[in-house]
Order: C-alpha cells, then structure tokens, then sequence
C-alpha cells in the first residue's frame, strides 16, 4: 500500500487516491455476503452465505487482488456507483463518508485495532457459512443487527476519534 496522507477518511470521497480509498474499507465483509432480490419488487434481502473467497472466520477476501478472475460478478465499489449501492449497511465507512458522516469509533481508522469492527458486532466473521454448504439462498435470509451503540449519529469524536 503506497503513503496514506494523515486523517484522508475525513476527506471528501472524490479527493481519495485509490489506496486512501481501499484503506477506508472497515472489514466488515458484509458487501461479500449474496443477497437475494426479488425480481417482481426489487426489494434486496441479506443472507449469512459467503462468498466463496470469503474467509468465513476472518471476514476478509482470500484473493482480494484476483476477485474478479474467481467471482465475475463481484461488485468492486467505486465513487461512481456508492451511491447507487443501496444495499451496503449503514455502517458501512463508503457509505457513511459519502453521506459526509464521520468514520464510527470502533473503525480501525479511528480506534487503530482492525479487531474493533468484530468486538463491535458489525463484521460477519464467525456469523456466516461458506456458499458450497448453504443450499437455497431464500432459506439463509437475516437481518444483520448493528452494534447496540450505534445510532449512526454521535458514535464519534469531535474529529471522528473514540471519545476520552
């Protein structure tokens, strides 16, 4: 990863280099689980089935860099389509950032421990089940629970710091 400039997730998410931009990503692995949505409605659910290249236990990619060659469809999130992405979770640092929020005090930017994000109860490590066992994706559907202390507003500092 090249030279990160001091404090970039504050920056707005047009001014990110592309390692600024991969850096600001929590862990979360939520955006790596499937999802199924409803042709009639379009309405989108959550499922606990990964990825196949997710680390069910890490919640991170086993081959971030060659995602793509493995799964073609894999979304790879960019300014142009953030927005657009309905179904990233509130949590979600892209998300947050560009709805000009501030990163949460459990995200490693902020708290310096990449582990925060699962002692939050926002990662997917440990809670999820590899594609290859899960069968029909209708029957893993769920509602992912955020963190009991966040309420999206005032889960930050003064500057997007864990509070004193």
């Amino acid at each position: 990863m090249g030279a990160l400039r001091e404090r970039f997730w504050e920056l707005p998410l047009s001014a990110l280099n592309n390692d600024e931009w991969e850096a600001l990503c929590d862990g979360c692995g939520r955006c790596c689980l499937h999802k199924v949505e409803y042709e009639d409605t379009g309405e989108i659910e959550q499922t606990n089935v990964a990825c196949k290249l997710l680390d069910t236990q890490t919640a991170r990619c086993t081959d971030y860099k060659h995602r793509k060659a493995f799964v073609p469809d894999c979304l790879r999130l960019t300014l142009k389509i953030v927005d657009s992405v309905s179904w990233l979770p509130p949590t979600c640092a892209y998300r947050l950032r560009a709805d000009g929020d501030l990163l949460p005090r459990w995200h490693y930017l902020i708290s310096g421990d990449r582990e925060d994000v699962v002692r939050a109860g926002v990662s997917v490590a440990g809670r999820v089940i590899p594609e290859d066992m899960a069968g029909p994706l209708e029957h893993h559907i769920v509602e992912w629970e955020d963190p009991e202390d966040w309420d999206g507003e005032d889960d930050w500092g003064e500057h997007g710091e864990a509070p004193a």
